[in-house]
């Protein structure tokens, strides 16, 4: 019944690795010709600062982990 049980464990740890890596790669690969530019590199780094950043304290303030 449990035959070859770690064998699909680990190709399953495989492939999500696989989709993950594939994801980043996919939504990254065209924000790279972004950076080459300085004014847009410091545009986009901004961005996607304050993007985190929104994020963590919208969840933070929902979560009521710590007083905003």
């Amino acid at each position: 019944m449990f035959d070859g049980f770690w064998t699909n464990v680990t190709r399953y740890f495989s492939y999500l690795i696989t989709v993950t890596l594939g994801i980043f790669f996919f939504a990254f690969g065209w924000l790279k010709p972004l950076l080459k530019n300085p004014v847009t590199a410091v545009a986009l780094v901004a961005f996607l600062v304050a993007t985190l950043a929104f994020v963590a304290l919208t969840l933070r303030a929902m979560l009521g982990l710590n007083p905003v």
